[in-house]
């Protein structure tokens, strides 16, 4: 009996793992890749082919010593570069913030020169699609190579599925 319970616990483990990993998973984007955040980092090329959704997670990484990132309330301190009023400042080096509801988030260099250079985000948040729109894109989509964060997930999964299962046996 006990042995047939911990088949059955393996079994449920495994499906969750593979199959329910995709639906609502956040991803957790490092601003400006693998460069960080940093004035000889494009990120406006970097984000213009990710899509960000409510639950996913952005980092920014960089100097403390040589930059900081101010958070914009709206889309006309975003292209003027007005950082007089920012919503947040962030000053750790590396700062999570969570993507925790739909709309436009402005990012900016908290020094003037750097965002007038170009070195500001702004992040449209997508709502997390529902599982037939998850179906369709999986059906239409054809092959791409698959970025950082779709390898941190899948070894991430991989690493617990192989905990869980060392733990039952």
């Amino acid at each position: 009996m006990a042995e047939a319970l911990k088949q059955f616990i393996a079994l449920v483990v495994i499906s969750l793992a593979i199959g329910g990993k995709w639906v609502g998973a956040q991803v957790h984007h490092v601003v400006g890749g693998d460069r960080g955040w940093d004035p000889s980092s494009d990120v406006g090329s970097w984000s213009s082919d990710r899509v960000f959704r409510v639950g996913d997670k952005i980092w920014f990484a960089y100097s403390v010593a040589q930059e900081s990132i101010v958070e914009l309330g709206s889309v006309e301190e975003y292209l003027s570069c007005d950082l007089s009023n920012p919503i947040r400042m962030y000053t750790e080096g590396l700062d999570k913030v969570a993507l925790d509801g739909e709309g436009i988030r402005y990012f900016a260099s908290g020094k003037p020169e750097s965002c007038k250079n170009g070195l500001k985000l702004h992040v449209d948040v997508q709502p997390q699609p529902k599982k037939k729109e998850i179906q369709k894109v999986a059906v239409a989509a054809g092959p791409t190579s698959p970025s950082a964060s779709t390898h941190l997930t899948a070894a991430v999964s991989s690493y617990v599925v192989v905990f869980l299962a060392l733990l039952l046996c």
